[in-house]
């Protein structure tokens, strides 16, 4: 099997997330994840989405989202950029400590770093973020 990229663009809005869950998870069931990767993989797929949606482009109709799919022998990567401003990581506060446990926001970007073997965030030129995210496929399974 070759390499193929695919790539989608989303409306910023909640429906999108459904929709690239969607696409993602299809590309994965076909190149053989098991339940529990296509589980992982599906959850960081809409955290990322969300937060491309809410925060990066603040559901702002004339902002869209750019998600990029590459499948290759034993791995999927998965790129989702948005069009907001740029955000510096660093920044964020960390949900695990005290003060942020019962907050309902926050956990994304731990949840897509545990989940994903590889998470990237990167600012996008002109504007907006990019997230890059890899699962492998573990042999065995």
């Amino acid at each position: 099997m070759e390499t193929r990229t695919e790539e989608h663009v989303f409306d910023s809005t909640l429906e999108s997330v459904d929709a690239a869950e969607a696409v993602v998870l299809k590309e994965a069931k076909e190149l053989g994840f098991d339940e529990d990767d296509e589980h992982k993989i599906g959850i960081s797929v809409r955290e990322c989405m969300v937060n491309a949606v809410v925060h990066g482009n603040r559901y702002n109709s004339r902002k869209k989202v750019h998600l990029a799919l590459t499948r290759s022998p034993g791995a999927l990567e998965i790129s989702i950029a948005d069009e907001g401003e740029h955000f510096d990581v660093s920044q964020l506060p960390d949900p695990l400590a005290d003060e942020n446990l019962l907050r309902h926001s926050g956990r994304g970007i731990l949840l897509m770093q545990a989940f994903m073997d590889e998470f990237q965030i990167r600012p996008r030129q002109p504007k907006g973020t990019e997230v890059r995210m890899v699962k492998r496929l573990s042999r065995g399974s």
